[in-house]
């Protein structure tokens, strides 16, 4: 990427992304372990908890981008869960025999967001022609990373549909998941970045500038899956409480839009 960064805007990229992410080599063979999307992190922690009892444990979660996370599981990462922030991740673990097809559920739904430092005075109607490059300046526009990352997948193509992509693309900064985007704009390293619009509720350090329209990208949904070589019994009660009502409560408490209903 094209531009002078300070060791502040990586260090922000590098915090956002540890966080998130749990070495699947660390996990216990004997847990359930779950692999999901970073931007399910607030709410499925909290799903977790709640669906403890029901399920007979607590699940290990590992938290990254979409597409890492198929990449460890299709180098034979231990996962008995999947939970990807779009289709395509899925369809890709899917073609390759490593989930059982059966237990695919589109089970979340999303929107994409623009988002500023809480204390910004920036303003915009998102249309189409909108005048992003000016809104970012000399700064940066964090997103996730617009080749493999869904968030930043997403995000690409509505600013290629409202026609701004290429005022913008020299000033991209490409983050390796949601969370780590939401975090360059939260510390303040990027004066506006794309993130769900779950991401920005979760932190008070962002406020959002304005929401995508639907009919600029792809529909935005998380499916969930049981893996092929899934070894621990929970898994099944798992995903089903995932879809029960419990669950619905807690994704929607988090801005999530729940797409199935008693698990149907």
């Amino acid at each position: 990427m094209p531009g002078r960064r300070g060791t502040g805007f990586w260090l922000a990229a590098a915090i956002g992304s540890a966080v998130m992410l749990t070495a699947p080599g660390a996990m216990a063979a004997d847990k359930l372990t779950v692999f999901a999307a970073a931007s399910l992190k607030n709410a499925l922690d909290a799903v977790n908890a709640a669906c403890e009892a029901d399920v007979g444990e607590k699940a290990t979660i590992s938290y990254a981008a979409s597409s890492a996370l198929a990449r460890q599981i299709e180098q034979r990462a231990p996962a008995d869960v999947f939970m990807s922030a779009d289709l395509d991740w899925m369809k890709y673990l899917s073609e390759r025999n490593l989930i059982r097809k059966d237990t695919e559920t589109h089970l979340l739904g999303n929107s994409i967001v623009l988002i500023a430092p809480a204390d910004s005075t920036a303003s915009t109607e998102i249309a189409p022609n909108f005048d992003l490059a000016g809104l970012v300046g000399n700064g940066r526009l964090a997103i996730a990373n617009v080749d493999a990352v869904p968030a930043g997948k997403y995000g690409k193509a509505a600013l290629e549909k409202l026609g701004v992509w290429g005022s913008v693309e020299g000033k991209v900064a490409q983050a390796e998941n949601v969370r780590a985007a939401l975090a360059l704009v939260s510390t303040g390293e990027a004066p506006l970045g794309i993130v769900y619009k779950t991401d920005a509720a979760a932190d008070p350090k962002v406020k959002v500038v304005g929401t995508f329209p639907a009919g600029s990208h792809p529909a935005i949904i998380y499916p969930v899956a049981q893996t092929a070589e899934s070894s621990d019994g929970d898994t099944p009660e798992f995903l089903k409480c995932l879809a029960s009502d419990k669950a619905r409560e807690l994704f929607e408490k988090h801005g999530f839009t729940v797409l199935v209903v008693n698990g149907e």
